[in-house]
């Protein structure tokens, strides 16, 4: 074979080499670049947005909801009287007319005019058979109960993309859950921009999103929103908040604050009362921390309920600064069940002292203080406690009392409910079940988060809580048939570093029957200005809502 011969067939062989690996290149590195280029020659990807999940309440009402609704668009290009279109649409979809001439100005094949149109107005456009005006059906969020349990809910708005998306509360939490995966298609066009097919190829498999059903029980919110609503107005205060849960499992009952908002109309509200108060403000306790700083000195052994106190003759001086009783009367020779059961500062200052600054931070930490209890709600926060070289002598004692010391509403009710729960502290939580379309539901089960303090020790704080409300300051409107076990509060706001004695945060918790638990609940009102102490507001509403709630489970008195 000659040389150029066998020049020219290793010239063929190199050019077919050539050609497959560049086939190759073509048909499998980059096919899928080709399609989506290919398609994009005559179709347009389309975005189908799921149906999102609905949200219950305990007994199957849904509180969130779906309705469907309507996205109106036009074909610019295919529409020939503009000004006629503007003059009949503007006043039908409410959208200025300069506005929509704009719209329908534009060199394109496709813009959106307006979303969420209902029925009765879509079949008012259809009647004029306009050339270039099409509909997409879409589903847009309901509210049954209106502004009912608005902080929990939050509410379903748009992103930067124009897209549904969940924010705050349980629409923020869960807004994957509820979203599900959306679909997309490929719309085919004519040259004119006209579709010419609806759908050619399903590109993504889509999925519903999935339905919570909550721990909120409807009767028991409706009451507290009720009681909360009417204590705010009689007592003249700036806010309130009322939070309801089941000390054996974590699960929330209610939760309710004011000022509020309507999930529906959100826009049309302060954008500060999105933010849910009961997981998302600090405050400083008062005496609704007292029994957490009791019930550790107890469980450390380093106290008993009949240990007197020595320093409860009159005020004390800590640190330079000189401490009083909330209502300057002293009790010498008093025990450890009358200093909760007259609030006493200046006994728990010898609580604290006795229990001493690295007990108290252990404590905070076995009771999730300066830690976020993890609530299924989007939003919550968490104090910061300072670091054990920066407290001062006078930090120990005014804390041990629920002064210079900042949690949160939730942070509170969670930590305490380990009194009612034999000294088990569980994981607070509203989803009780999440349902798929296709049948499927998924329990929540409850969770333990830790053991603060001992069964015989949450016996011991039982019993010296049911004797503050029996003979505490709130005793004129407790509930006689019943034991239960309930601490008042009222703390002092702290304004540019010093307590305004007339500016105060009122509150009460508790819970009931004592001897078996269905429920703890913590109240408060935010600058009450009719009556500043919690005996005296929280109190009363306290007592009140818990009436309804032994009265709807049919819990017999047990006095």
């Amino acid at each position: 074979m000659t040389w150029r011969l066998k020049f020219s067939l290793f010239a063929l062989l190199f050019a077919f080499l050539l050609i497959v690996v560049r086939l190759f290149y073509w048909q499998v590195v980059r096919a899928e670049d080709l399609a989506d280029l290919g398609q994009s020659q005559y179709g347009r990807i389309t975005k189908i947005l799921s149906q999102r999940g609905e949200i219950e309440t305990s007994d199957g009402f849904p509180i969130a909801a779906n309705r469907v609704s309507y996205r109106i668009f036009a074909n610019p290009k295919d529409i020939e009287d503009k000004e006629f279109v503007v003059n009949l649409l503007s006043p039908i979809l409410k959208i200025d007319s300069a506005t929509l001439s704009a719209q329908l100005s534009q060199n394109l094949f496709w813009v959106s005019l307006s979303t969420d149109v209902d029925s009765k107005t879509k079949n008012q456009i259809e009647k004029y058979d306009i050339r270039g005006i099409g509909f997409e059906q879409e589903f847009s969020r309901f509210y049954p109960e209106a502004s009912m349990a608005a902080h929990l809910i939050g509410f379903v708005g748009k992103d930067d993309n124009g897209d549904s998306k969940g924010y705050f509360g349980l629409e923020g939490f869960y807004d994957k859950l509820l979203r599900g995966k959306e679909k997309s298609i490929i719309q085919v066009y004519d040259a004119l921009g006209r579709p010419i097919l609806a759908k050619i190829n399903d590109d993504k498999r889509g999925e519903d999103g999935k339905t919570l059903v909550l721990s909120i029980n409807r009767s028991i919110q409706f009451v507290a929103e009720k009681e909360l609503k009417e204590g705010i107005e009689r007592y003249g205060a700036e806010g309130g908040m009322v939070g309801v849960l089941d000390p054996k499992t974590g699960e929330i009952l209610a939760m309710a604050s004011f000022p509020s908002f309507d999930s529906k109309k959100y826009e049309e509200y302060p954008q500060e009362n999105y933010k849910n108060p009961f997981i998302s403000n600090l405050y400083e306790p008062g005496s609704t921390f007292k029994p957490l700083i009791m019930g550790s000195a107890i469980n450390e052994k380093k106290l008993k309920p009949t240990t007197v106190c020595p320093i409860c003759s009159g005020p004390i001086s800590v640190g330079g600064y000189e401490l009083k009783t909330w209502n300057d009367k002293y009790y010498p020779g008093t025990n450890m069940i009358e200093v909760i059961q007259h609030s006493d500062n200046t006994g728990m200052v010898f609580v604290g002292q006795t229990l001493g600054l690295d007990g108290m931070l252990k404590y905070f930490d076995k009771f999730g203080i300066g830690s976020v209890t993890g609530i299924d709600l989007q939003g919550e926060v968490a104090p910061e406690i300072k670091e054990k070289n920066d407290w001062y002598e006078a930090d120990l004692a005014t804390a041990s009392f629920g002064q210079g010391i900042s949690i949160t509403p939730i942070e509170l009710l969670t930590s305490f409910s380990s009194i009612a729960n034999n000294g088990k502290m569980m994981q607070p939580h509203l989803v009780k079940e999440v349902h798929s379309r296709n049948g499927d539901v998924v329990d929540i089960e409850p969770k333990l988060i830790s053991r603060p303090i001992s069964e015989a020790t949450a016996k011991v704080m039982t019993e010296m809580l049911v004797n503050a409300v029996d003979k505490g300051e709130a005793k004129w409107t407790a509930i006689k048939e019943y034991r239960i076990a309930g601490k008042t509060g009222t703390a002092s706001i702290p304004i540019q570093g010093k307590y305004d004695p007339e500016k105060t945060i009122a509150s009460f918790i508790g819970f009931a029957p004592a001897d078996d638990p269905k429920f703890v609940m913590l109240v408060i009102f935010d600058r009450p200005k009719a009556r500043i102490y919690g005996s005296e507001t929280a109190a009363p509403v306290f007592f009140s809502i818990a009436r309804d709630i032994l009265s709807l489970y049919g819990i017999p008195p047990d006095r």
